[in-house]
């Protein structure tokens, strides 16, 4: 019987496993020198010998009889083979058992023996009964990334290790063996945590990487000390990324932008950014909402401008993260206005504007020969809070528009279009929440549109899209079928 103490621990235990999906702790075993059993003769065993031949085991195969490619790998790379039926003292001592024969039931007797002598088992395509997974690897010692389903689908798991083994080029195994080189030499040279990270970080992001990378290697060591050299630990170089987020949906965000967003210290980030976007971001660091939505500012902008250049002299880097393009009504241009004034060193990454991935997501083409030659951006509401746009720009012919933030002023919109000479049957459409899982597209005429909106749960962030292209939705659309 546990005590309540106890009893309470493992509540704990079982509430977090059950939230987080698996109850497996992901680590890498030094197996230098160690006993390791792998007990069967055929297809299983095979496999699971030219999985732990390379980390350094002493192995002993236990099996009356041994497949012949077994039996070969066995002479190739001198492990001890038993050649009789396994037997419970034989896994007394051993560090890992893996029970590999080609009969579930021995293999379960296996597992059982090895628990009862105290050692960690893994039985192939048994994971219910293992305590230890094998999960697929992808090496470039010494960087190795594992891959593990937790035994639900070792498929799964080995076409995500492929698929990052395609990916990430075999040169990477002379960056490892770069800073394993380096390590103890510039730890000394560079006492700062914080600068020694970001040290590494340039180095590999910068000229030493790419030398690396292109198969240069005779000029790596000299590029390094050089960086060694130069390098001045007094010095903070705070830097500023302004980032555009993209409309909600993390698989538009730019290689360079998912890059800056995992390097940075501190992250100042907008209402407009989704949560999925934001649990890419660096998980250490400090996060700092300055939402705004229409007349309630969260974080004024010369606070923001003000906490750009702030956390930028404190030596971090700054992320200032941004719903869609933050040229595009983002008001980039006001906040690195400040930064040059300020002398902060900064750079600017594109996302993909809300009107080209929600317009886009919603099967709506914003220019078509037989339609629309051009495309207009405006936003619904301007600095004073009012709805008072340029109406006779936006009712010429063969155009499409787009209105940021016009959810508000929506019925106003209408109106102002159709006293400008639209007719009341012209095509427009609203895109809340678009890209993401729970897009919403409603669409209609001018006369017709606000009432529908009205009916509906419509929820900002939301965009407006007019012109005849939006008639061509009802068989292009595409993102909702496939959700």
């Amino acid at each position: 019987m546990l005590t309540e103490p106890e009893q309470h621990r493992v509540n704990k235990i079982v509430n977090r496993i059950e939230q987080q999906g698996s109850p497996n702790f992901p680590a890498f075993l030094d197996m230098s020198g160690r006993r390791l059993v792998l007990v069967g003769g055929g297809a299983n065993a095979e496999r699971k010998a030219s999985r732990l031949i390379a980390h350094g085991a002493n192995i002993d195969v236990i099996a009356p009889e041994l497949s012949e490619s077994l039996s070969s790998t066995i002479t190739e790379y001198r492990l001890n083979h038993i050649a009789r039926n396994w037997q419970a003292e034989d896994l007394e001592g051993a560090c890992l058992v893996v029970a590999a024969t080609d009969d579930r039931e021995e293999n379960a007797a296996i597992a059982q023996s090895a628990k009862s002598a105290g050692c960690w088992v893994n039985v192939a395509n048994q994971p219910e009964i293992s305590n230890f997974l094998i999960p697929s690897l992808v090496d470039r010692s010494p960087l190795l990334i594992a891959v593990s389903s937790s035994g639900t689908s070792p498929v799964l798991a080995r076409l995500l290790t492929a698929r990052i083994d395609a990916f990430l080029p075999h040169t990477y195994r002379e960056l490892g063996q770069l800073a394993d080189r380096y390590r103890d030499r510039i730890r000394e040279k560079i006492g700062n945590w914080r600068q020694r990270r970001r040290f590494w970080e340039r180095l590999l992001n910068g000229r030493v990487g790419e030398l690396i990378l292109q198969g240069r290697l005779a000029n790596v060591d000299e590029a390094l000390e050089q960086a060694i050299r130069e390098h001045d630990e007094d010095r903070l170089d705070g830097e500023v990324y302004l980032v555009g987020a993209g409309p909600g949906d993390p698989d538009l965000l730019s290689f360079r932008a998912l890059r800056l967003m995992q390097q940075c210290d501190v992250v100042l980030h907008d209402r407009l950014v989704s949560e999925p976007i934001m649990a890419l971001v660096n998980s250490a660091a400090e996060r700092i909402y300055v939402g705004k939505q229409r007349s309630n500012h969260a974080v004024p902008q010369d606070s923001i401008n003000s906490l750009l250049v702030t956390h930028a002299r404190m030596g971090k880097r700054v992320l200032r993260l941004k719903g869609g393009d933050p040229f595009i009504f983002g008001r980039g241009g006001e906040e690195i206005e400040t930064l040059a004034a300020e002398g902060i060193p900064f750079q600017v990454v594109p996302g993909v504007t809300a009107a080209a991935g929600c317009a886009s997501y919603a099967g709506i083409p914003l220019t078509h020969r037989d339609h629309a030659q051009s495309c207009l951006f405006v936003t619904g509401h301007l600095k004073d809070g009012t709805v008072n746009l340029d109406w006779p720009a936006l009712t010429r012919s063969q155009q499409t528009v787009v209105i940021y933030m016009g959810l508000e002023g929506l019925p106003v919109i209408c109106r102002q279009l159709m006293a400008n000479g639209l007719p009341e049957t012209h095509p427009i459409a609203i895109i809340s929440q678009g890209t993401l899982s729970n897009q919403q597209v409603i669409s209609g005429t001018l006369n017709t549109l606000p009432a529908k909106v009205a009916s509906e749960s419509v929820k900002a962030p939301t965009l407006i899209i007019i012109g005849h292209v939006v008639s061509l939705r009802e068989k292009l659309a595409w993102f909702e079928t496939r959700a």
